[in-house]
């Protein structure tokens, strides 16, 4: 990128995949994306200095964690397990409880959070402002001197661009590249969108879900009541977002607290139908799979992983 200038970012895109919703006052540009990728590495956005956005969500790992829950600041542990930041620009709201509408508001929970990142948005605005290259990559994206409002709005438009949707199925699907998917794989997706596994009533579309919220009764009493955290009704005790499926394999441990450390372990909980919770959403059926059905469904879940890396930034 030129140090003087800006201009739009080439947003590139798998074949199928959408356009996401980029808002019309937040485009992704060179500078803003480049701006917001330095900060989500930039660990003096905590208090100490010691964690930034990247290290709950890591490359490697399809911006996931790989513990349950992440560490923040003094050795805090987190809340929920850390998601996958794949495709978070087609999600309509944000958090497992579905309780951010929006990237540019999501950036601030975890800086402001005392298990996380434990700081305020002035503070880490007046440390990151000292930053020469950041100044400069904020008045070339944004016309102004780095301050909360950019921080904000240049990890969000950084996280807009870390679109899943290049892996082995995706070939198979979209491109009609047969030979992209073993016969195992192949078999495993008949048995992913069958009706008797029912996998697809939830996680459907581009993304492999439907963003809804469900009770997969995981516990008969959730010590984190999930969705009723926002709504405040009894009904949504026990629901989280419905996950998206893309790069499953690089995202262990599973569930919103991580207690689940295999993809084994979740197909046998759904295979069950969940524990009888009031809330449990009525779309789990119970199934059997033999051995090898289960190894072909996991191998399909394998044909999701993305063949390169989702960062698209420099």
């Amino acid at each position: 990128m030129s140090s003087d200038t800006d201009g739009p970012f080439h947003l590139e895109l798998p074949p199928g995949a959408p356009m996401p919703p980029i808002p019309a006052a937040e485009p992704l540009t060179r500078a803003s994306v480049s701006l917001g990728k330095a900060l989500f590495f930039d660990t003096r956005l905590s208090r100490d200095g010691t964690v930034s956005c990247g290290s709950c969500h890591l490359p490697a790992h399809a911006f996931s964690d790989t513990v349950a829950l992440s560490t923040g600041v003094d050795g805090n542990s987190g809340m929920r397990n850390a998601p996958t930041l794949g495709n978070v620009a087609y999600h309509p709201y944000l958090f497992r409880d579905g309780g951010v509408p929006n990237l540019e508001m999501q950036v601030l929970a975890p800086v402001l959070d005392p298990m996380e990142m434990d700081h305020t948005m002035h503070e880490a605005a007046q440390r990151l402002a000292q930053d020469g290259s950041y100044q400069h990559l904020s008045q070339l994206a944004y016309g102004r001197d780095l301050d909360p409002y950019v921080i904000t709005r240049a990890i969000a438009a950084y996280e807009r661009t870390l679109i899943s949707g290049w892996s082995r199925f995706d070939r198979f699907y979209y491109q009609g590249d047969i030979g992209a998917m073993t016969a195992s794989e192949r078999h495993g997706w008949d048995l992913f969108r069958s009706d008797t596994l029912n996998c697809m009533a939830c996680h459907n579309g581009f993304d492999l879900s439907d963003h809804s919220f469900q009770n997969i009764g995981q516990y008969l009493e959730y010590t984190d009541i999930g969705r009723e955290r926002i709504t405040l009704d009894p009904a949504d005790a026990g629901k989280f977002k419905v996950p998206t499926l893309r790069n499953i394999a690089l995202t262990a441990p599973y569930m919103h607290d991580g207690a689940m450390a295999t993809l084994g372990e979740v197909i046998d909980h759904f295979a069950s139908g969940g524990l009888p919770h009031a809330n449990r959403s009525p779309l789990l059926p119970n199934f059997v799979l033999n051995e090898q059905e289960k190894e072909d469904l996991i191998a399909f879940l394998y044909a999701l992983t993305d063949e390169h890396s989702i960062d698209q930034v420099p």
